[in-house]
């Protein structure tokens, strides 16, 4: 009834990981995904920096510049210069950038790095903040 394997399995070898294949650990493909979606935030902040220029999406734009560099072992991230016409609207942008934020805050978590979902939750927050219609003024 029970035919024993007798060769060697494809999916696993007995003798350990292979060293032509690279490795990486769950951490390190952790900091991989939590690097990009900061560094995808970071490039749709700048898009919202050309649209309208605001203290705060400065200082988050440095803030995220300094995160991503920190993930990548200390190489800065690649910024693209502003240009001042922005392909989509301010409000597409601002759904974007809540979106990554939300996916960096769920890698962070889970990762246990603070300061990155700290960051990521502001950012969301700020975002959120945005997208709200403003109460028009009583006159």
């Amino acid at each position: 009834m029970y035919e024993p394997i007798r060769t060697k399995s494809v999916h696993s070898t007995v003798d350990g990981p292979n060293p032509d294949f690279p490795h990486r650990s769950r951490e390190e493909e952790l900091d991989i995904q939590l690097a990009g979606y900061l560094a995808a935030l970071l490039a749709v902040t700048d898009e919202l920096r050309a649209t309208q220029a605001s203290a705060d999406l400065d200082t988050a734009a440095e803030r995220l510049a300094k995160q991503v560099g920190r993930l990548r072992g200390g190489r800065a991230p690649v910024r693209a210069p502003m240009s001042g016409r922005p392909e989509q609207g301010a409000t597409a942008l601002h759904r974007r950038a809540h979106a990554l934020a939300g996916r960096a805050l769920v890698v962070a978590a889970s990762r246990a790095d603070t300061a990155a979902a700290i960051l990521a939750a502001e950012r969301m927050d700020a975002h959120t903040a945005a997208l709200e219609p403003r109460p028009l003024a009583s006159r």
